[in-house]
Parts: structure tokens; sequence; C-alpha cells
């Protein structure tokens, strides 16, 4: 009979064996050495198989493979034997938020929480769950506790900043980031992230010194790649931002978000074949990805029976998007159902598209209105005759200008296709002038100081070619500028699209804008805003000399599309030219919200769509009072 003493002796010396086995074992698992250390593990198994942190250990090796369902198996193994280890709990949901789970992995970091509550690193990867589930406020106050902890944690400022960015907080992101590089210059995602913010803040340069640091530091960092695509695309260096893309893709092949910021670039330049591709597959790799489904809507025409319409149903019926992702498939859903004359389901996906997108944003209404009234009042016969002439002579600028959605890309694409003018796009020149701030000291200006701020708007356009002798600048909300750029620049030609209101505003209560436009997603918005444009248009031919600005009607260009095109290139000052009249085979990319429309002949089918949708339309109706007429 072997004596208790020889027992305890014996079990004594396995556990000392198993100690210095998982001792080794760790070593090699933290020099990346996995094989060794699964084996290791694996022989403490076979001498005791409830050693519970050799299975979880083997769970984590198995993660690290990415052979998740393994490694969820191993650790619950090890959490049935012991439950209150909260790194088991916390590793447990690791592998879940690896997997794309994100609710079981929430509950996991949960548990984990609830065992060892002062855990820095618990908290941020905690709030990283429930930012991607749409929990910000939640998600914001576990990485300040992380913080609390742990001051110095450069990944919970970062992290801290991507809530702050879903937020909308730019200027907080920003900060967060600028914490996180403070502690660890060589955070490569901060960095990044850093660059993501300063770019939605319209800081291009400032954006794409961080994407070149992250890439000085890491040159086979997808995300930079794509990233500074992005920021190259605001500055329309379209083929610099493809070859990021495509670098992107090469190092990541299986990178949703470039294959859709490649189809987003091949979009632009026609080529929708090859954009359609992208857009599938981002969706292949990713099927909830809500901006590919709404792009890849927007380059076909859905028929019954559809499979990918039947794809964005299910979608929008899971409810397992956040709200920011899931305006874009009820985008999407309202664009498809309206393809197969699915009305009345077309207008209420349409109608929760434009509730949550509105949720989302602060369109600050009465500022709006105010600043058309001061333009009003600024801008009046009295100043506009007295410094008639005075600005800068150039007669090279043509500014197309109205409603969003009322025609002007589709004006913009005939003039371009003129040998002898160049379409620069939407610029934000004016604009960024700031003459808003000095608006009511404008009459205060004398002739000079008009010729400088038009030579200071002629300077910003892009080089152009020498036998180009017009220039488009095609910002539809110059409307408000119009008293402006008459002062500035006298000769230049403005030329402003109009179409029915109704069409106007269901058109633009049908996209999502990519930016500003925030008038657009209510209804009684949406027809103030058309109202109070409609009375400044009105305004501004009151006070304007004869032929100062020529009004082009949609539905006419529709209709005889050669006269309006002649009678365009007349307006310009320059010789007919057939090609106006083939302007869908223009090759030059384009990149507004009708991009696909003005790649195709004209057809009758746009014409009178409000009446689909009439009796949903009777807020926007009842607000545009006597501009509508039916």
């Amino acid at each position: 009979m072997v004596s208790s003493d020889s027992l305890a002796e014996n079990a004594l010396v396995q556990n000392t064996l198993i100690q210095n086995t998982l001792a080794a074992a760790l070593d090699h698992h933290r020099a990346g050495r996995l094989a060794e250390a699964e084996a290791l593990y694996r022989q403490i198994l076979a001498v005791d198989a409830r050693h519970s942190d050799s299975l979880h250990l083997v769970g984590m090796i198995e993660h690290q493979r990415g052979q998740h369902e393994l490694a969820i198996s191993m650790i619950r193994a090890a959490i049935a034997i012991d439950p209150g280890v909260a790194a088991y709990h916390s590793n447990l949901g690791s592998v879940f938020q690896a997997q794309g789970n994100r609710d079981e992995a929430g509950r996991a970091f949960a548990r984990a929480l609830s065992l060892q509550p002062n855990w820095a690193e618990l908290h941020s990867n905690y709030g990283n769950i429930l930012q991607s589930q749409g929990k910000l406020e939640e998600a914001a106050a576990h990485q300040e506790r992380a913080l609390v902890l742990k001051p110095d944690f450069a990944e919970a400022h970062s992290n801290l900043g991507n809530v702050r960015y879903a937020q909308g907080n730019l200027a907080g992101a920003v900060e967060c980031y600028q914490r996180a590089l403070a502690l660890k210059p060589d955070y490569v995602d901060a960095h990044n992230n850093l660059g993501t913010a300063l770019l939605s803040q319209d800081r291009i340069q400032e954006a794409m010194a961080r994407y070149e640091q992250a890439l000085a530091l890491n040159p086979n960092y997808a995300a930079a790649h794509n990233n500074l695509g992005n920021a190259l695309m605001k500055l329309e260096r379209i083929d610099e931002a493809q070859a990021h893309y495509e670098r992107a893709l090469a190092l990541k092949p299986d990178y949703a978000n470039a294959h859709n910021n490649m189809g987003n670039v091949l979009k632009e330049k026609g080529q929708f074949e090859d954009a359609m591709a992208h857009y599938t597959r981002a969706i292949q790799i990713k099927p909830d990805h809500a901006e590919a489904h709404l792009n890849r809507t927007e380059l076909k025409h859905f028929e019954r029976g559809d499979a990918d319409l039947a794809a964005l149903e299910s979608l929008a019926a899971s409810g397992d998007l956040p709200p920011d992702k899931a305006l874009y498939v009820h985008f999407a859903l309202a664009k498809a159902l309206d393809d197969v004359g699915d009305y009345d389901r077309a207008w209420e996906h349409l109608r929760q598209a434009n509730t949550l997108k509105r949720g989302q944003i602060d369109y600050q209404e009465d500022q709006a209105m105010e600043l058309v009234e001061r333009i009003r009042a600024v801008f009046g016969r009295d100043l506009l005759e007295r410094f008639r002439g005075a600005g800068h002579p150039s007669a090279a600028p043509i500014f197309v200008l109205g409603m969003p959605r009322s025609g002007s890309t589709l004006v913009e694409q005939i003039l371009a296709s003129h040998p002898q003018i160049h379409a620069a796009g939407e610029l934000t020149i004016l604009e960024k002038m700031e003459y808003r701030s000095f608006a009511d000291q404008i009459a205060e200006l004398d002739g000079d100081g008009l010729r400088r701020l038009g030579e200071t708007y002629l300077s910003r356009l892009p080089d152009i070619s020498a036998n180009v002798v017009r220039i488009i600048d095609k910002l539809p909300g110059n409307f408000l500028r119009i008293g402006f750029i008459r002062l500035i620049l006298p000769n230049a030609r403005i030329i402003h699209t109009t179409r029915h209101p109704l069409d106007t505003c269901l058109s633009c209560y049908f996209k999502l804008f990519t930016n500003g436009l925030l008038f657009s997603y209510d209804l009684g918005e949406l027809g103030r805003y058309y109202r109070s444009y409609s009375e400044l248009m009105r305004h501004w031919r009151s006070v304007l000399p004869e032929g100062a600005m020529l009004d082009v009607h949609y539905e006419d260009v529709v209709e005889d599309l050669e006269q309006q095109a002649r009678r365009l290139i007349e307006y310009c000052g320059l010789p007919w030219d057939q090609r106006c009249i083939g302007f869908y085979r223009h090759s030059r990319p384009v990149r507004t919200a009708s991009s696909v429309q003005v790649r195709q002949p004209l057809f009758r089918g746009s014409l009178d769509r409000w009446l689909h949708y009439e009796s949903g339309l009777a807020p926007l109706i009842q607000e545009l009072g006597p501009v509508f007429t039916a």
C-alpha cells in the first residue's frame, strides 16, 4: 500500500513538472513558436486533461491560426473547469470579436469585467465591442474608465478617439489621437486614425501627412494606402488614388473597403462593369458592407426576383446593422424597389433611411434661413449697380448652379463635351474665400478690392490646357453667391439649372449625399429650403441686368437636347460643336451624385417621377406652397 506521504510527494513532483513545462510552453508561445508551445501544452493535458490553463492556451493558439471554432471549444472547456478566471472570458471575447460575433463577444467581456472590474485593457476591449454595436455612449464610458485606471494607455486614447469620431465629434477625436501619439509616437494605427479624422475636417494635407507617416513606419499597411487613396480622391488626383487602392488590395486581397473604394474610382471613370465587380467582391467578403450595397444599387436596374434585392431585404430585416450603416441599406432598397415599381415599399424604406440620417446630423435650419435673408439684404440693386464691371474682367469661368438634382451635372457634361471647355467639378473656392464673414461690409470695398478677390478666385482654379477658354465651376450651392460672383467676376457666365420642384426635391430625398446638403433629409425642411432658394433666385433676377444669368430647364433639355445645347454654347460665346449632344460618350471622370445618369442617353423616365409618391410628399407640398405648380 502506497503511503499518503508518497502520494503527496508524487503529486508535488507532477505539479512541478507541469509548472516547468507550462513555463517553457509560454516562452515558446510569446516568441511566436506556436507548434512548439502547443506540443508542450498537450503534454500537460496528457497528464492532466483538466488543466484549464493549457486548454485555454491551446485555444489561443487556434485563435492565432484563425481556427476560431476550435479556439472557442477549447476556451469554453477551460471555463467549464474554472469559470472564475477573467482572462478566459476575456480571450473568449477576443475570439468572438475576430469572428465578427459582436453579441457573444460583448457577453464574454462583460463576464470578465464582473470578475475583474479594474482591468483597464478589458474595459477598452469591451468599449470596442460596444462601439461596433452602435452603443457609443457606453463605449465612451468604458474607454474613459480604462484611462482612469491607466492614464498612459495609448491604445485606449486611440480607441476613445474612434468613439468620438463615430459620434461626429471630430475635434475630440483628433485630440484623443494626438494624446495617443504623444505617449507612443510610433503608434501606426493612431497616425492612420488621426489622418481619417483630419480628412473628415477637410484638412487634406495634414491628413495625407499622417497617412504617409503611417506608411513610413509600415510600408505594407493596407489601411493607410486605402485612406491615402481617399485623401487623393478629395484632391481629384484620381489616378494616384487608384494606385493606392490597388496597392492596398495587393497587400490585402480581401479588403472590402478598398474594393468598395476601387469601385467608386471606376464608377467615376465610367467603367461600370469593373466597378460593379469590385462592389460585388466587397459584398462577398463582407455581406453586411452597407456602403457597397448602396453603391452597387446605383449601378444596376433591378428586376423582380433579383437575388441582390433579396439580399438587401434580408440585411434590412436582420436588424444587425447599427443605425449609421442601416441607412445605406434602406436607401439602397428604396432605389431597388423603385426600379421594380413597388412604390409603396420603396417609400417606406426611403422614409426610414432619411429619418435615420436626419437623426445623425446637426442641421440648423434657422441659420440657413437667416443666411439667405442676409444675402438678399446685402446684395441689393444699388450695390450691384455701383460696382458693375469693377471686378476682374476674365470671361473664363462658367458657374453652373441651382438646387441639387436639378440637372446641373447634365448641363456640365454637355458643356464639357465641347473641346474649348474644361469641367473642374464641384469646386469649393468661393466657399473657402469666406465671403459670408464680410458680406455685411462688402459695400465698403472699392473696385481694386473686388478685382483682387477675382484674381484670388482665378488663381485657385486648376490648370487647363492652352486650347481651353472656359472652365466650369459646378457647385450647386453657389446660387447663394451669385451677387458675390457678379461683383468679383462680372464677365463670368452664370447658368442656373431648374427642374420641377417636386422632382427636384424627391430626387434629393432619394439620395444619400457624401457632403453637406443637410436640409434634404426631412420633407418639411426640404420644402422650406427649396422655397427659400426660389425666393433668392427671384431676388437675383430682379437685381441683375438682362442676360447676366441663363436659366436652363431640365425638362426642356430632355425634350429637345440639341436646341438647349446650342443655346448653352451660344451663351458661353463659343462656336457650336456636335459632340455636345453626345455628352454621354465623354470619358472625363464625373464625381457627383449623377455620375451614372450622365453616362447614358437622355430618357423621359425621370420626368414627373413624383407622381408615384404624391401621398407621401404631402408635407413637402405643403411647405412648397405657391412654389409648387403641378
